[in-house]
């Protein structure tokens, strides 16, 4: 690849017109709930870019990550190594092993100082130095921060990078910690879930390319654009939530007819992620529609908040009991109106009768 090569001109060089790259741009700005009018700059900013140098970290995780991005629809994985990004470093997915993969890591550090994105998915593991979790002769703990001290920024993909995920859950035997607890000069930015959606990784990278900068995170340094609004808000089933309509297992009568899994145990109120809008596979489905309740991945400390199975009323302790206790009192609310226009209708019969 050309060092002053443009996506622009790879793109030429694809058969790829201006007008697709148009219709790309208008979907990649939606996707980050951008201004429709911004589509026709961002289309040119992406255009006049040269890929992005992006150096990809695999530590104490299940590879759910990677399989995620792979199965991305828009745009899917080829149009992200080939048109977007320029993957000089990723352990699954490159050809070659052993002194050669770690000399294409050190190598893309070199040339791209200063310029390449450094991606995680894993914890890292620092008890006894982190001698828990290890590559090529040195702990991950070593090779984060050998990598990230001259990384433009840092993208810690899943829930696992993000927040510690199932390797920090109780007791923690590794010491697992987020990128989070060591970094801390360089920005960073998360995209939990277990595993993330793959056009939340996409969209990201895709703004940091055409951009140039970091998207408008929220208070745990995830795109807003993404984790903006709670799965709950954006449920199809929140209007029996409201209606006090509630499945009480997962085989009776309520889950049949389609009604809130907040009983059994859906953490939708309280996760925020856009499972409910982009879904998965393409946007076939997500957890709830299937008939399973939201796991809440995509939030620090999912895997300890006190089981899957049981309503987040019955959450105990610190901030837990309180967000618990908020979307209980709001069944309680959606109960009593149902109630309420229970006891109406059969009023109304009554009068109908006499």
């Amino acid at each position: 690849m050309s060092e002053q090569e443009t996506i622009g001109e790879l793109l030429v060089k694809r058969g790829i017109s201006r007008r697709a790259l148009l219709k790309y741009a208008g979907y990649l700005a939606s996707v980050m709930a951008l201004p429709p009018t911004s589509s026709t700059a961002m289309a040119q900013a992406l255009a006049n870019a040269r890929r992005q140098s992006v150096i990809w970290l695999s530590f104490q995780e299940c590879t759910g990550c990677t399989e995620s991005l792979t199965r991305s629809f828009s745009p899917t994985i080829e149009d992200m190594i080939f048109d977007l990004i320029s993957l000089d470093y990723h352990e699954t997915l490159q050809a070659v092993s052993g002194y050669a993969a770690e000399e294409a890591r050190m190598q893309a550090m070199k040339e791209n100082k200063g310029k390449y994105v450094v991606v995680v998915d894993g914890s890292v593991s620092t008890k006894d130095g982190g001698v828990y979790s290890a590559n090529a002769g040195k702990t991950n703990l070593e090779t984060l921060q050998e990598t990230a001290k001259d990384a433009l920024a840092l993208i810690s993909v899943g829930t696992c990078a993000a927040f510690g995920g199932i390797p920090h859950a109780k007791p923690n035997p590794t010491g697992a910690v987020p990128v989070s607890d060591i970094i801390t000069d360089k920005p960073i930015i998360n995209i939990p879930g277990c595993p993330p959606i793959a056009e939340a990784i996409a969209g990201t990278v895709a703004y940091l390319v055409t951009f140039g900068k970091i998207p408008e995170l929220d208070h745990l340094g995830r795109p807003k654009a993404f984790f903006g609004d709670t799965i709950h808000d954006r449920c199809y089933r929140r209007p029996f939530y409201d209606k006090g309509l509630f499945a009480k297992s997962f085989d009776d009568e309520g889950a049949r007819n389609g009604w809130c899994l907040y009983e059994v145990g859906c953490k939708g109120p309280v996760t925020y992620n856009a499972c409910a809008t982009l879904k998965w596979n393409g946007g076939v489905s997500f957890p709830i529609q299937s008939g399973h309740g939201c796991l809440g991945c995509s939030e620090p400390d999912f895997w300890d908040r006190g089981g899957f199975y049981k309503p987040l009323s019955s959450w105990t302790g610190g901030n837990a009991a309180i967000i618990g206790g908020a979307a209980a009192a709001g069944a309680v609310v959606g109960a009593a109106s149902a109630l309420l226009a229970r006891r109406r209708k059969a009023s109304a019969s009554g009068e109908k009768g006499s």
